[in-house]
C-alpha cells in the first residue's frame, strides 16, 4: 500500500474486490469446521432440555377479608424453595429412587449437576401471556397469573424429563408445606402473644380496680360528679336553711297569735274561773246580807240574789268535783272548749315545729355530705398522677390485647384457609415435556462462531497483503510514490473495451478501470 496519501471509498471498494477471495476462503472454511464441530458435539455431548410451567394461584378469599400468609418477594420465594428443593435431604432419596442403578458418586455429580445449572427455575413472570403468548383479554379487575419454569438439561431425554418432573413436584410440595408452616407458626406465635397479653391486661386491671376501690369518689373523673354533687348538695342545704328560717319565723308569729287569741279567749270565760267564783260569790253574799237588812226574804231582790248564790256554789261544787276526780280530762276538755281559731294556731305550731325539727335532722344530714364531697374535691388532684399513670397502663394493655386478638382471629382464618386449600398455591399447568431434539449443541451458534471467525481471519489477511503491497494502481498512487505532477498517462494495451463504454465490468474476471490501464506514467 502507498503511503503518504488519503484513502478515499472507492480505495476501500478496491481493496475489497481484490481481496474477496483472501476473504472469502477462511470464512467457508471456518464454516465447515465449525459444522463439524457442530456434528462431534451434537454426537458425543449433545444435552436434551426439560421444561415445565408452574402457575402461582392467588388465595381464593379477597385478601381485604383475609391477609395472605405469605408477603415476602415472590423470586426470593422461589430462590428459597429451590435451595430447599436441590438439598441433599430432599433431593438425594427422590435421585436414588429414580435412578436405582447409579453409583452415589453419579448421585452426587448428578446433584451437583442440577446445582450448577442457572436455569434451573426461572425467573418468575407476571402473566402466563408472557411464556404462552396468549392473547386473552382479562375482564376489568381481573387479577394476573404469575408464575414460573423449571428446567433440567441432562445427556438423555427420558432422563431430563424424569428429573424436571421431580424438581417441579419437590418445589411444589416444599411451597405448600412452607405455607402451612408459616401459617401455623404465625398462629402458635399470636396465640403466645395472646395469653402474655391478657395476662398483663388483667393485671393492670386489678391494679387499676384495686386503686378505684380504694379512692372511690376521689378519682380525677369522679370530679365533675362531685362537684355537680356538691353543687345539689349546697342547693339542698340553702333551701333546708329557707325552709328553716321560714318556719321559725312561722313559729315566732304562730306563738304570738296563740297568746293573743288565749287572752282574748280567757277574757270571755271568767266565769268558769274558781278565784272568779269565790270572788263573786262573796260579792252576791255581801249583797244578800244588804238586801236582807232592807228587805224580807220574799222580796224579788233577795230571792234573784238567792238563787245566784246557789247558782255560782253550784258551779264551784262542779269544778272542783271535776278538778279533783280528772285533772287531765278536765284540760282536754278545757282544750275542747277552745275556739277553731286557737285550735288551729295550736296545730300550726305544731306543724311548724315538725318542720323545724324536720329542717335540723336535714342539715344535720347534708352538712357530713358536703364535707366529704369537698375532701373529694380537695383529694383529686394529688390522686391524678398515680391514676393518669394506671389508666394509661391499662388503656395500653387493653389496644395490645385487642390488636393481638384481633390479629389471632385474621391468622385462625388464615390457617383454616390454607389447611382447605383456598390459599395461595402452586400448580404443574404444563408437565415436564419429553424432548424430541438436542437443546445444545446448537448448530446455528457453531455455524456463527466458524462464520465470525473466518471473517474475522480473511479480513486480517486482507489486511496483511495490503499492507505489504507496494504496486502503484492509479493516478493519486503514482503522485504519491514520485512526489511529482502526473503529465500524462498511456493506458493498458490490450484492453478490451465493451461496445456499451462500460468499463467497469464484473466482480470476477472484470476490465480494468482507466486508471489501472495506464501502465507508465509520463513525467
Amino acid at each position: 500500500m502507498i503511503q503518504n496519501r488519503e484513502l478515499t471509498m472507492d480505495d476501500y471498494l478496491a481493496m475489497l474486490r481484490r481481496r474477496a477471495k483472501v476473504i472469502l476462503i477462511p470464512v467457508v472454511g471456518a464454516t465447515l469446521l465449525g459444522f463439524l464441530a457442530y456434528l462431534v458435539v451434537n454426537r458425543y455431548y449433545a444435552k436434551y432440555t426439560s421444561t415445565s410451567l408452574v402457575l402461582i394461584e392467588s388465595q381464593k378469599v379477597p385478601e381485604s377479608m383475609v391477609q395472605p400468609v405469605v408477603s415476602d418477594d415472590l423470586q426470593t420465594r422461589i430462590g428459597m424453595l429451590r435451595a430447599l428443593a436441590t438439598s441433599d435431604s430432599e433431593m438425594r432419596p427422590m435421585l436414588t429412587q429414580l435412578f436405582p442403578n447409579r453409583t452415589p458418586q453419579q448421585i452426587d455429580g448428578t446433584l451437583d449437576d442440577m446445582r450448577n445449572q442457572p436455569a434451573l427455575v426461572g425467573a418468575p413472570f407476571s402473566d402466563l401471556s408472557q411464556i404462552t403468548g396468549s392473547t386473552l383479554r382479562k375482564k376489568p379487575g381481573q387479577s394476573q397469573s404469575p408464575g414460573f419454569m423449571v428446567s433440567y438439561m441432562a445427556s438423555n431425554p427420558r432422563d431430563a424429563q424424569r428429573v424436571c418432573e421431580a424438581l417441579t413436584s419437590k418445589i411444589i410440595d416444599k411451597n405448600m408445606k412452607f405455607i402451612q408452616e408459616n401459617a401455623k407458626g404465625t398462629v402458635d406465635v399470636l396465640k403466645q402473644g395472646l395469653e402474655d397479653a391478657k395476662a398483663k391486661l388483667d393485671a393492670v386491671g386489678r391494679d387499676l380496680a384495686d386503686f378505684k376501690n380504694a379512692h372511690l369518689g376521689q378519682l380525677p373523673t369522679d370530679q365533675d360528679n362531685n362537684l355537680k354533687i356538691l353543687q345539689g348538695l349546697n342547693q339542698q342545704d340553702d333551701r333546708n336553711t329557707q325552709n328553716l328560717n321560714l318556719a321559725e319565723q312561722d313559729k315566732s308569729f304562730n306563738q304570738a297569735a296563740l297568746a293573743q287569741q288565749l287572752a282574748a279567749w280567757k277574757s270571755t270565760q271568767s266565769s268558769t274561773n274558781p278565784q272568779t267564783l269565790q270572788k263573786q260569790l262573796s260579792d252576791l253574799q255581801t249583797q244578800l246580807i244588804d238586801l236582807q237588812t232592807r228587805y224580807t226574804d220574799d222580796h224579788p231582790d233577795v230571792m234573784k240574789a238567792k238563787a245566784n248564790i246557789a247558782e255560782v256554789r253550784r258551779k264551784l261544787a262542779e269544778i272542783n268535783k271535776a278538778s279533783e276526780d280528772a285533772p287531765e280530762a278536765s284540760n282536754e276538755k278545757a282544750s275542747a272548749m277552745e275556739p277553731p281559731e286557737i285550735r288551729q294556731l295550736r296545730q300550726q305550731l305544731h306543724h311548724d315545729e315538725d318542720a323545724i325539727a324536720e329542717a335540723t335532722r336535714e342539715r344535720k344530714r347534708l352538712q357530713p355530705l358536703i364535707a366529704q364531697y369537698q375532701q373529694h374535691l380537695n383529694l383529686s388532684p394529688g390522686l391524678e398522677e398515680t391514676y393518669s399513670r394506671l389508666k394509661n397502663d391499662y388503656d395500653s394493655a387493653n389496644k395490645n390485647y385487642q390488636d393481638m386478638l384481633s390479629k389471632k382471629s385474621t391468622a385462625d382464618l388464615t390457617s383454616n384457609m390454607t389447611n382447605q386449600a383456598q390459599g395461595e398455591r402452586m400448580s404443574e399447568i404444563q408437565p415436564a415435556s419429553l424432548p424430541d431434539s438436542p437443546s445444545f449443541p446448537n448448530i446455528w451458534i457453531f455455524l456463527g462462531v466458524g462464520v465470525g471467525a473466518g471473517l474475522a481471519l480473511g479480513i486480517g489477511l486482507a489486511m496483511w497483503f495490503e499492507l505489504r503491497d507496494q504496486s502503484i494502481r492509479t493516478e493519486a498512487d503514482a503522485e504519491a510514490a514520485l512526489d511529482l505532477p502526473l503529465l500524462a498517462a498511456v493506458p493498458w494495451v490490450g484492453v478490451v473495451v465493451p461496445e456499451n463504454g462500460n468499463s467497469k465490468l464484473k466482480f470476477w474476471n472484470r476490465d480494468k478501470s482507466p486508471d489501472e490501464h495506464k501502465d507508465t506514467v509520463g513525467v
